[in-house]
């Protein structure tokens, strides 16, 4: 019993995607439509990309990125600028949850190195907004928007129309943070990085060709079936230990929510409802989704009932801001300082939805401004 309870806290969402799959199965029986709920481009692709993210950052990328670049701080406010905008354009290209494994266990360390413990909160609550909103700009930044870009067969020039101006808008807010906080000189212990070895050159070349093999899928320049057998072949022949550190759980959750959603469809008073209610509110509808059920599953459920993938795509994004589990990126930098000091975290909690309340009105305002 105490390992069912410990795998439901861990994989609450997964459950929670599997139990209302099988309630609905209720109403519709399984038949061979259900085949055609599952979207398995979009998890092929999803599935490529984590496998290559999981490659590069074993080989200790991004934290060699981010120490390399630390060497050039000077000042407390250049030091918080790094670790707060460090996830923010990460996250474009390697996931939200990605940058924030990586750099949030980095700035708790770099922080206490410096004697800035005091500013452990804000900066971790930055850093946790910023990979967030960063991640909202490209279509591989977070698993919603690989879903509906694929979803609504949306194109490059489309999505970025209506993203852009919202990382624009974020990176702003983030500067402001900054320019708060007074800069002082800055001294702590720098470490020089070693040498890559031949194996890692060898790897970080690998995983590099097979993350544009990925970009080519997305860019709907290459078939995504193609790209899947790619990554599978080489993670066989070179690094099968990076299967085991891919999200699965991620991708059941996809396939319990691609079920449940397509249910529903095929039930009338259930599609006229989430018809009816998204109509024209698409954005505040899942924006509010999102608060409860996190954006991820919120994409799944309302993609099903209304054909406003740009609004979708805008309302999740902005609904990642908000309660802890809006987003649930978010709960890896909470586990991080509940971690580092148990007392902080009623503290940070406080910190948390403060700040991602005011980033997510101010950038909900700025959308219905500019639309």
């Amino acid at each position: 019993m105490k390992r069912w309870n410990e795998f439901f806290k861990r994989e609450t969402v997964l459950v929670v995607s599997w139990v209302l799959a099988l309630a609905s199965m209720l109403l519709v029986p399984p038949d061979a439509g259900y085949l055609s709920y599952i979207d398995f481009g979009s998890l092929g692709l999803l599935f490529s990309l984590m496998a290559v993210m999981a490659g590069l950052q074993g080989l200790g990328l991004f934290r060699r990125l981010g120490e390399t670049m630390l060497g050039h701080t000077a000042t407390t406010r250049q030091l918080e600028g790094l670790l707060i905008f460090l996830p923010f354009f990460t996250s474009m290209a390697v996931t939200n949850d990605v940058a924030l494994i990586t750099f949030v266990p980095f700035a708790l360390e770099v922080l206490r190195l410096s004697g800035r413990e005091v500013r452990l909160i804000p900066v971790v609550t930055m850093q946790t907004i910023a990979a967030n909103l960063g991640s909202m700009t490209t279509p591989i930044g977070n698993p919603q928007n690989l879903y509906l870009y694929a979803h609504y067969q949306l194109g490059l020039g489309d999505f970025f129309l209506h993203m852009l101006p919202l990382t624009f808008g974020s990176a702003l807010l983030l500067a402001l943070f900054l320019v708060f906080e007074k800069p002082a000189p800055l001294s702590f212990p720098r470490r020089s990085q070693p040498p890559l070895t031949g194996a890692e050159r060898h790897g970080l070349a690998r995983y590099a060709l097979l993350f544009l093999v990925c970009l080519g899928a997305v860019a709907k320049a290459l078939p995504v079936w193609a790209v899947v057998c790619v990554v599978l072949a080489s993670l066989l022949l070179f690094d099968r230990s990076v299967l085991g550190r891919v999200d699965w759980s991620l991708l059941m959750t996809f396939v319990g929510f691609f079920l449940f959603v397509g249910n529903l469809g095929r039930v009338p008073a259930f599609r006229d409802f989430f018809q009816t209610a998204l109509a024209g509110r698409e954005v505040l509808c899942s924006v509010l989704a999102s608060q409860v059920i996190s954006n991820v599953p919120a994409a799944l459920l309302l993609s099903g009932f209304t054909g406003n993938g740009p609004a979708l795509l805008v309302g999740t994004n902005l609904g990642g801001l908000g309660t802890l589990i809006a987003s649930m990126a978010s709960l890896i930098s909470y586990k991080q300082i509940a971690r580092y000091d148990p007392r902080l975290r009623g503290r940070y909690l406080r910190w948390f939805t403060g700040a991602n309340l005011a980033f997510l009105l101010s950038l909900l305002g700025l959308y219905f401004l500019i639309r």
